[in-house]
């Protein structure tokens, strides 16, 4: 077998895994019902996807120029996928009133009264 041949191997290998990663935030996305759980099963599957995808084109590409593109794609991608994560979460904590009565704020109580 060729170095061609085992790196097709490990390319095809690591964009399966990304395309099941992908695959799973969707159905994670559509299964469940929370909005907060929904944001978990995206942001989950959209990391783990997107570094094996990201790690088979770079196997596949060979060159460094783009390995160094497609790393600093996926290290752009894992600063601001929690941030903008964090942000969806936030806005529907503030917004949904039904949300807001179910979480516990035990904390709070202290923090006032201090």
């Amino acid at each position: 077998m060729t170095a061609e041949w085992i790196r097709f191997w490990i390319t095809a290998a690591c964009l399966t895994a990304g395309l099941c990663g992908f695959g799973c935030a969707v159905l994670g996305v559509y299964r469940f019902g929370f909005v907060m759980n929904r944001m978990h099963a995206a942001g989950i599957g959209d990391t783990f996807g997107l570094f094996f995808t990201a790690l088979g084109l770079a196997v596949s590409s060979g060159a460094l120029s783009e390995t160094l593109k497609l790393l600093l794609l996926v290290v752009f991608m894992w600063f601001s996928s929690p941030v903008s994560t964090h942000f969806l979460g936030q806005a529907e904590y503030y917004t949904n009133p039904h949300l807001y009565r179910r979480v516990d704020r035990a904390g709070e109580e202290e923090e006032e009264r201090g």
